[in-house]
Protein backbone atom coordinates (compact mmCIF):
# COMPACT_ATOMS: atom_id res chain seq x y z
CA UNK A 1 0.00 0.00 0.00
CA UNK A 2 1.43 3.36 -1.05
CA UNK A 3 1.35 6.20 1.49
CA UNK A 4 -0.21 9.43 0.25
CA UNK A 5 1.86 12.60 0.22
CA UNK A 6 1.14 15.49 2.59
CA UNK A 7 -0.20 17.54 -0.31
CA UNK A 8 -2.70 14.81 -1.20
CA UNK A 9 -3.77 14.47 2.44
CA UNK A 10 -4.20 18.23 2.80
CA UNK A 11 -6.31 18.39 -0.36
CA UNK A 12 -8.51 15.53 0.81
CA UNK A 13 -8.96 17.07 4.27
CA UNK A 14 -10.10 20.33 2.67
CA UNK A 15 -12.83 18.43 0.86
CA UNK A 16 -14.17 16.70 3.99
CA UNK A 17 -16.89 17.95 6.31
CA UNK A 18 -15.52 19.37 9.63
CA UNK A 19 -17.28 16.64 11.65
CA UNK A 20 -15.56 13.97 9.57
CA UNK A 21 -12.19 15.67 10.09
CA UNK A 22 -12.82 15.64 13.84
CA UNK A 23 -13.68 11.92 13.72
CA UNK A 24 -10.46 11.20 11.83
CA UNK A 25 -8.40 13.18 14.39
CA UNK A 26 -9.96 11.27 17.26
CA UNK A 27 -9.38 7.96 15.50
CA UNK A 28 -5.76 8.91 14.86
CA UNK A 29 -5.31 9.94 18.52
CA UNK A 30 -6.61 6.54 19.63
CA UNK A 31 -4.13 4.77 17.39
CA UNK A 32 -0.87 5.86 19.06
CA UNK A 33 0.07 7.53 22.31
CA UNK A 34 2.39 9.98 20.50
CA UNK A 35 -0.46 11.12 18.25
CA UNK A 36 -2.58 11.83 21.31
CA UNK A 37 0.27 13.70 23.02
CA UNK A 38 0.91 15.80 19.92
CA UNK A 39 -2.78 16.59 19.53
CA UNK A 40 -2.99 17.55 23.22
CA UNK A 41 0.02 19.84 22.80
CA UNK A 42 -1.47 21.52 19.73
CA UNK A 43 -4.86 22.02 21.35
CA UNK A 44 -3.94 22.99 24.91
CA UNK A 45 -0.30 24.01 25.22
CA UNK A 46 0.88 25.48 21.90
CA UNK A 47 -0.55 28.89 22.76
CA UNK A 48 1.58 29.25 25.91
CA UNK A 49 5.06 27.97 25.11
CA UNK A 50 6.61 29.22 28.38
CA UNK A 51 4.20 27.17 30.50
CA UNK A 52 4.84 24.16 28.28
CA UNK A 53 8.61 24.54 28.76
CA UNK A 54 8.23 24.84 32.54
CA UNK A 55 6.02 21.74 32.69
CA UNK A 56 8.54 19.73 30.66
CA UNK A 57 11.38 20.97 32.90
CA UNK A 58 9.45 19.81 35.97
CA UNK A 59 8.96 16.41 34.35
CA UNK A 60 12.69 16.21 33.52
CA UNK A 61 13.53 17.08 37.14
CA UNK A 62 11.24 14.35 38.43
CA UNK A 63 12.82 11.78 36.14
CA UNK A 64 16.33 12.82 37.19
CA UNK A 65 15.33 12.30 40.84
CA UNK A 66 14.47 8.67 40.05
CA UNK A 67 17.90 7.79 38.62
CA UNK A 68 19.63 4.84 40.25
CA UNK A 69 23.13 6.28 40.79
CA UNK A 70 24.50 3.14 42.42
CA UNK A 71 24.76 1.30 39.09
CA UNK A 72 26.10 3.18 36.04
CA UNK A 73 24.29 0.82 33.65
CA UNK A 74 20.87 1.68 35.06
CA UNK A 75 21.80 5.35 35.25
CA UNK A 76 22.69 5.35 31.52
CA UNK A 77 19.42 3.65 30.62
CA UNK A 78 17.39 6.19 32.61
CA UNK A 79 19.33 9.13 31.19
CA UNK A 80 18.69 7.88 27.67
CA UNK A 81 14.99 7.57 28.51
CA UNK A 82 14.93 11.15 29.80
CA UNK A 83 16.68 12.34 26.65
CA UNK A 84 14.20 10.46 24.43
CA UNK A 85 11.30 12.14 26.23
CA UNK A 86 12.97 15.54 26.03
CA UNK A 87 13.53 15.15 22.28
CA UNK A 88 9.91 14.07 21.85
CA UNK A 89 8.68 17.25 23.54
CA UNK A 90 11.10 19.33 21.48
CA UNK A 91 9.71 17.72 18.32
CA UNK A 92 6.15 18.56 19.34
CA UNK A 93 7.02 22.21 19.75
CA UNK A 94 9.21 22.61 16.69
CA UNK A 95 10.69 25.80 18.17
CA UNK A 96 14.46 26.26 18.30
CA UNK A 97 14.12 28.37 21.44
CA UNK A 98 12.25 25.53 23.17
CA UNK A 99 14.93 23.12 21.98
CA UNK A 100 17.72 25.27 23.43
CA UNK A 101 15.96 25.77 26.77
CA UNK A 102 15.06 22.11 27.27
CA UNK A 103 18.47 20.78 26.22
CA UNK A 104 20.23 23.34 28.42
CA UNK A 105 18.12 22.19 31.34
CA UNK A 106 18.83 18.53 30.53
CA UNK A 107 22.59 19.18 30.37
CA UNK A 108 22.56 21.17 33.62
CA UNK A 109 20.79 18.33 35.40
CA UNK A 110 23.12 15.73 33.87
CA UNK A 111 26.20 17.70 34.86
CA UNK A 112 24.94 18.21 38.43
CA UNK A 113 23.94 14.56 38.80
CA UNK A 114 27.16 13.59 40.53
CA UNK A 115 28.16 10.92 38.02
CA UNK A 116 31.50 11.60 36.32
CA UNK A 117 31.21 12.40 32.61
CA UNK A 118 34.58 11.51 31.09
CA UNK A 119 34.79 12.52 27.41
CA UNK A 120 35.15 8.98 26.04
CA UNK A 121 32.41 7.28 28.04
CA UNK A 122 28.84 6.75 26.86
CA UNK A 123 27.50 9.40 29.24
CA UNK A 124 30.21 11.83 28.21
CA UNK A 125 29.34 11.26 24.56
CA UNK A 126 25.64 11.86 25.25
CA UNK A 127 26.53 15.09 27.02
CA UNK A 128 28.82 16.27 24.21
CA UNK A 129 26.20 15.50 21.53
CA UNK A 130 23.62 17.55 23.38
CA UNK A 131 26.06 20.45 23.70
CA UNK A 132 26.59 20.28 19.94
CA UNK A 133 22.82 20.26 19.34
CA UNK A 134 22.41 23.28 21.64
CA UNK A 135 25.14 25.15 19.80
CA UNK A 136 23.54 24.40 16.41
CA UNK A 137 20.07 25.44 17.59
CA UNK A 138 21.43 28.63 19.19
CA UNK A 139 22.95 29.65 15.85
CA UNK A 140 19.44 29.91 14.35
CA UNK A 141 18.04 32.17 17.09
CA UNK A 142 17.90 35.97 17.19
CA UNK A 143 21.14 37.66 18.29
CA UNK A 144 19.69 38.83 21.62
CA UNK A 145 18.54 35.32 22.49
CA UNK A 146 21.89 33.92 21.36
CA UNK A 147 23.63 36.26 23.78
CA UNK A 148 21.34 35.27 26.68
CA UNK A 149 21.69 31.55 26.05
CA UNK A 150 25.44 31.75 25.41
CA UNK A 151 25.95 32.74 29.06
CA UNK A 152 24.16 29.60 30.26
CA UNK A 153 25.86 27.52 27.58
CA UNK A 154 29.32 28.61 28.68
CA UNK A 155 28.53 27.55 32.27
CA UNK A 156 27.67 23.98 31.28
CA UNK A 157 30.17 23.61 28.45
CA UNK A 158 33.12 22.70 30.67
CA UNK A 159 33.45 19.20 32.08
Amino acid sequence: MKTASLKEIKTELNLLHPNRVMELCIQMAKFRKENKELLAYLLFEADNENTYIENVKIQIDELFEEINKSNIYFAKKTIRKILRNTNKYIKYSGSKQTEVELLLHFCKRLKNLGIPLPPNSALGNIYQRQLKKIHQAMATLHEDLQFDYSKEFSLINCI
